[in-house]
């Protein structure tokens, strides 16, 4: 598939990773948003986690014209990476067929945004998913998770559950971020960004 078919939506093969880590004591939390959207773009779409791939848990279908591959790496966070470029050989896929749903601290709870490439930002998933693969030229998918408060540590605050009140609001939320996903397959990105990113959506 051509960057020409990544950038405009045409009918293709698309490989949507959430980041996270394995293990249900890791289910709820913050760090975990990725994998919670990946959820619920399956169950959405009647998808299942069926299949061991790449490192990886993964659901496969059809939606529309589009051959969907949802893929939560079971590396770890900080190995990301690995799972990503296994999945990525595994199927013949180029970054460009990739999306990459993850947390973010810049962005309030509540909000995404879209990107089509960009540094890691210091996040540990996209660093090691850059090193890797060995280019920044994938799209992400950005969840706000909110900063820490108070004297909370970064990774104390990641890996740290949804407050009650939050997770009230966070079904919209992954709703939201789930048809994000799909505008992204279906118009590309470009469409999918001037969709979500405006602080209104």
């Amino acid at each position: 598939m051509s960057d020409v078919t990544a950038a405009t939506g045409l009918p293709g093969i698309w490989l949507f990773v959430g980041l996270g880590n394995p293990g249900p004591e890791y289910r709820l939390h913050r760090h975990n948003v990725g994998y919670q959207c990946l959820n619920v773009f399956a169950r959405r779409h009647g998808l299942d986690f069926s299949k061991s791939r790449g490192q990886s848990r993964v659901a496969e279908g059809t939606i529309g014209e589009h051959r969907v591959i949802l893929a939560r790496p079971q590396t770890f966070m900080n190995e990301s990476g690995l799972a990503v470029r296994a999945l990525l050989r595994s199927y013949g896929l180029k970054p460009s067929q990739l999306l990459v749903v993850t947390d973010d601290l810049d962005l309030p709870i509540g909000r995404i945004r879209l990107r089509a490439r960009g540094s890691a930002g210091g996040h540990r998933g996209l660093l090691s998913i850059i090193k890797e693969t060995g280019t920044q030229e994938f799209a992400r998918l950005r969840v706000g998770v909110g900063r820490p408060k108070g004297r909370m540590s970064t990774p104390d605050h990641v890996l740290q559950d949804f407050s009650k009140s939050e997770q009230e609001g966070l079904p919209f939320v992954l709703q939201k971020a789930a048809k994000a996903a799909l505008t992204f397959a279906d118009e590309g990105i470009v469409a999918a960004m001037n969709a979500y990113n405006s602080k209104e959506t």
